[in-house]
């Protein structure tokens, strides 16, 4: 599997400028890919990701992408029910995807029930399953060396701790190469229990785009100093990489130690 390992990276003054590119960047692979095989493959994370794309709610972008193109994921999420202010599903549709044309059965989110229950482990046994009827399906292509799935785009986010999906320091889900998707149940930052696709189905994406912007005074700026810098490979995010090309969109605030 050929992998790029050149990370690209752009700064942006403000929150809002960041924004304006994510939507731009994020409406340009959606043009490409809904003009060479009809779909768009799209992974979300949480956090301020969603607020970030919020310009495409706004013109031109709500009016000229193709929504019904679009298949949705998530590159992690918390164990809970899908009304808990804590899911990164609640957290999109509310924010971002109840605002444009999404078909619903192109939303792949957690089994609902074993999300309710709290069963981490069955969650994510469950959605491999779904990534791999998929896969049957030709909604996702394999990668070509056959053993994971490739999503066009995955839109991440990193922790202050320099964590990414739900791949935390010190902790063994970041070393899962056998499975698409493993779960957590002590994750440092709550909720405990989680799903998260493994690094080599991240690695696998297109493109992986990671912004980031330092609201917690100057932790995101060492963990991006550490990882363009150093190098740091016990920081999940500095194992970051992509197919085609791995972006990352920073602030001043998190840029501020380069």
């Amino acid at each position: 599997m050929a992998e790029t390992t050149q990370r690209k990276r752009e700064v942006f003054a403000t929150k809002n400028e960041l924004s304006v590119a994510l939507a731009k960047y994020t409406a340009h692979l959606s043009a490409k890919f809904c003009k060479e095989k009809g779909i768009f493959t799209v992974v979300l994370s949480g956090c301020g990701l969603i607020d970030w794309l919020g310009k495409l709610l706004e013109s031109p972008y709500k009016e000229s992408v193709e929504w019904s193109k679009w298949h949705v994921f998530w590159v992690d999420e918390r164990v809970c029910s899908h009304e808990d202010q804590n899911s990164n599903y609640k957290l999109a549709m509310d924010g971002f995807i109840s605002k444009v044309g999404i078909p619903k059965e192109n939303i792949y989110a957690i089994d609902k029930q074993c999300a309710s229950d709290g069963d981490a482990e069955r969650c994510a046994t469950l959605y491999e399953e779904c990534l791999r009827n998929l896969v049957k399906e030709k909604i996702l292509p394999l990668c070509p060396n056959g053993q994971y799935p490739q999503f066009d785009l995955q839109l991440q986010g990193m922790g202050p701790d320099g964590h990414m999906a739900s791949l935390f320091p010190e902790r063994p889900q970041i070393k899962v190469t056998d499975k698409w998707v493993t779960h957590i149940t002590d994750s440092p930052k709550p909720p405990p229990r989680r799903i998260t696709l493994t690094l080599p189905v991240i690695n696998s994406s297109l493109y992986n785009l990671m912004a980031v912007c330092d609201d917690h005074t100057d932790q995101c700026a060492r963990s991006i100093a550490d990882i363009f810098k150093n190098n740091n490979l016990a920081l999940p995010a500095a194992h970051l990489t992509a197919q085609v090309e791995q972006m990352w969109y920073l602030d001043k605030a998190a840029a501020s130690l380069l």
